[in-house]
């Protein structure tokens, strides 16, 4: 079972595999990895936030009934 992220925690780990690729501390063995792990927290990031866009979206629809 995998653990649910948060938003931060996601972004925390991009930020972190961004700056290993720049400061190129990461091997070509690691890289493919690392990279498809990225790919995966934006495609939660993205979730979350879409999510919560329609959460807000709703309560404000109904402040205004």
């Amino acid at each position: 079972m995998t653990k649910k992220i948060s938003y931060s925690e996601a972004v925390r780990e991009i930020e972190d595999i961004l700056s290993k690729i720049e400061n190129e501390e990461l091997d070509v063995d690691e890289l493919s990895d690392k990279v498809k792990r990225v790919s995966l927290l934006i495609r939660i990031c993205k979730d979350k936030l879409f999510k919560t866009e329609e959460e807000v979206e709703k309560i404000l629809n109904e402040l205004d009934e």
